[in-house]
């Protein structure tokens, strides 16, 4: 028996005469983080607003559990827990009254209700606040929050659009920390867009997606073998003479960006002791070295970059 839990296969979607989606293919198997990476624009959410019933596809069909089943449908949604990328909670509700309506919509019984509000709002450490206002939560408070009522039907998959978006890097980790958590004791499946390669990099699989097309679809570590080089970033003083020495005594091919020079070189802790002795003295405040990630992957396989504030 196959282990796919969702199977999308050639999806195709027009915008009067611009093609969104282009015979998109894709599949999540069951316990597997599965992500789109792609920048905006480039039909992650439409992708997820056909899945919903939002949006019709001109073509293509969607499969769950190996059961062909229309965008929307009673058993897709019931199975599907789902985080909108722009908030969609009650502000002027308290959580548990949040909650309260997402159980009441999908009809569960008042005993097992109350139980399964409160479990969630252990899990997202909202109990002490339970009560309060929506509107005085902090972003990743509310994102907290979207998330436990994503999870009050105990679906079998959970698909999010952008789930960190606007988080801080404290609450991005929380984040993950609690997906995580959720995939090893439950076995939940989660599908995800997203534009930052560090998210990316918590997925399984990840699918690349530009123009409206899945590029490749590999490990987060097949992916990055496919880009050598080391990284270096240098903040330093007169950034453009700097720059001029290193392609004239180096034969390199260095970036200069907002004061900064960025170098790809093989073997970048080698260079570091003759950039040190090339520049002058005093001249370099610091050189940061780093693998390529994700973002670079996806730059080098497609040319096209993902929103610059995570490359």
């Amino acid at each position: 028996m196959s282990d796919t839990l969702l199977e999308v296969r050639d999806l195709t979607v027009h915008r009067g005469d611009l093609e969104v989606l282009k015979s998109l293919s894709f599949e999540v198997k069951e316990g597997e983080i599965f992500g789109l990476l792609g920048p905006n624009g480039s039909g992650k959410s439409t992708t997820f607003s056909i899945l919903m019933g939002l949006l019709p596809a001109l073509s293509g069909q969607i499969f769950f559990n190996g059961r062909e089943v229309e965008g929307g449908s009673k058993d897709l949604l019931r199975s599907m827990g789902i985080v909108f990328q722009n908030p969609s909670l009650d502000q002027l509700m308290s959580a548990r009254e949040n909650l309260e309506m997402s159980a009441k919509l999908y009809r569960l019984p008042r005993k097992k209700r109350q139980d399964r509000i409160e479990e969630l709002l252990r899990f997202s450490d909202l109990i002490d606040r339970a009560d309060e206002r929506v509107s005085n939560y902090s972003g990743g408070m509310k994102r907290r929050l979207e998330l436990a009522r994503s999870l009050i039907h105990d679906p079998k998959i959970l698909v999010m659009d952008e789930p960190t978006t606007g988080l801080d890097e404290g609450a991005f980790q929380r984040t993950w920390r609690r997906l995580l958590q959720l995939r090893q004791e439950r076995g939940l499946s989660i599908l995800l867009s997203t534009h930052r390669p560090e998210e990316a990099a918590f997925c399984d699989r990840i699918g690349f997606i530009s123009d409206g097309k899945l590029v490749v679809c590999d490990t987060p570590q097949s992916l990055q073998s496919q880009v050598s080089g080391d990284h270096l970033n240098l903040k330093l003083d007169q950034a453009e003479k700097a720059a001029e020495l290193i392609r004239t005594q180096l034969q390199l091919k260095p970036i200069v960006s907002e004061g900064q020079i960025k170098l790809t070189v093989e073997e970048g802790h080698s260079l570091i002791p003759r950039l040190v002795e090339l520049l002058p003295k005093g001249s370099i405040h610091s050189i940061n070295m780093t693998r390529p990630d994700l973002g670079d992957v996806f730059l080098h396989l497609t040319g096209e970059q993902l929103a610059e504030e995570y490359v």
